[in-house]
């Protein structure tokens, strides 16, 4: 039974005392530990013919680092762009990224990865060496308004579905869309969410609107989860959660799995990125019109700029990644938190947490802040763990 939130906020708060941690205590803390990334989109890559097997110069994601940083499982986004939504093209491609999870990476790397179904699937992996590899579609217009595609899913081996990306659909709004078309979850919607609930799909409330999350808690009959969002009060973009939000998720036995995109752990990173600030994105796309050429001409200029823009981001740091999860346990205990990283698919990181090989890193941080080794298991992969059974049990 979770201990209630004032007692679990006063424990935390007593026992977060700054100290001093040697490496042989990171080490043997991180190794006892199921670290459980519940976003990560290297299947953007691997699905057009990336081997994520060998170290790799570019991006976040590889064998090599994941063994490198002790990676026991990884939700690999099956992520589906609003773009396939012309033409009914969503569900052939959420198919393709599927199969990018179960042939390129798992049958690819059998030695290495394993893929699991279930929280017991999770566990049998690390008991054998293997990572883990488990399947969430983000974009819920991947199953193009039919139960009957939820559940080939489903069969397929997808255990969550982010409800929405950027884009609202026909049955839920997202937060990144400002015509909201559905106010929250449509009746549609909200049979999806109890259709995932029956079985066992975990229901994941990242990108959706403030309304949205709120209709998802009132209909779900499980307890849901943020794949990868962080704390809205400390870096203001709409994908992150408000404090109001946070406590309502906690007290629904719910979970934030904090991003690590610089835009959603600092306010300095937000205002400084193309993708948070719609001034700079505005200035960008009127300088890219401005370009001499044609349409070709055009984009390539428009990809030079973005690349500039990146490169001028005000980068957060693995500190920025702490004070969120700490944000979190303050309004919600600690069985409230975990780590979604969304790797690959961002494209500035913290430093000190430049690619999934740094994640000691991490587990320095928390101890060095008071967090004790039971507390690190519940953030990397317990509190998750816990959310599976849970979500599984509703389902039986």
């Amino acid at each position: 039974m979770r201990i209630g939130f004032l007692s679990a906020v006063t424990l935390i708060s007593l026992s977060a005392q700054p100290r001093t941690v040697s490496q042989a205590e990171v080490d043997r803390v991180h190794r006892s530990a199921i670290l459980i990334d519940s976003h990560n989109d290297v299947t953007s890559e691997t699905v057009k013919g990336l081997d994520i097997g060998p170290l790799r110069q570019k991006g976040h994601t590889d064998l090599v680092r994941l063994r490198q940083g002790g990676v026991g499982a990884v939700f690999f986004a099956a992520y589906v762009s609003k773009t396939y939504e012309e033409g009914n093209h969503s569900a052939n491609r959420a198919l393709e990224m599927i199969d990018t999870i179960r042939y390129d990476i798992v049958a690819r790397h059998p030695n290495d990865f394993e893929l699991a179904l279930t929280a017991d699937g999770i566990v049998a992996a690390h008991k054998k060496g293997k990572i883990a590899a488990l399947i969430g579609i983000e974009g819920g217009h991947a199953i193009e308004d039919s139960l009957r595609l939820l559940r080939d899913f489903y069969a397929l081996g997808t255990r969550y579905m982010t409800l929405t990306h950027s884009n609202s659909n026909h049955w839920a709004d997202s937060s990144g869309d400002a015509n909201k078309p559905n106010n929250g979850l449509s009746k549609l919607g909200r049979e999806v969410v109890l259709e995932m609930n029956r079985l066992a799909m975990m229901v994941d409330i990242s990108h959706v609107s403030d309304k949205t999350f709120f209709d998802v808690l009132a209909v779900s009959t499980a307890p849901v989860f943020a794949s990868h969002s962080s704390c809205r009060s400390l870096a203001a973009i709409p994908r992150n959660m408000t404090d109001e939000m946070i406590t309502a998720l906690g007290k629904k036995n719910g979970l934030v799995q904090i991003n690590f995109g610089c835009e959603f752990l600092s306010q300095k990173s937000a205002d400084t990125s193309r993708w948070a600030n719609p001034k700079i994105q505005a200035e960008l796309k009127q300088r890219a019109n401005a370009g001499a050429g044609d349409d070709k001409a055009r984009a390539e200029l428009r990809k030079k700029l973005d690349s500039e823009s990146d490169a001028r981001i005000t980068r957060a740091t693995l500190q920025d990644v702490v004070a969120h999860i700490d944000h979190v346990v303050k309004l919600a205990g600690i069985d409230a938190v975990g780590i979604g990283t969304d790797y690959d698919g961002v494209e500035c990181v913290p430093a000190g947490l430049e690619d999934v090989s740094k994640f000691p890193a991490l587990t320095r941080a928390l101890l060095e802040k008071g967090y004790s080794a039971s507390d690190v298991h519940k953030i990397y992969g317990g509190n998750l763990l816990r959310l599976m059974r849970a979500v599984e049990k509703a389902a039986r």
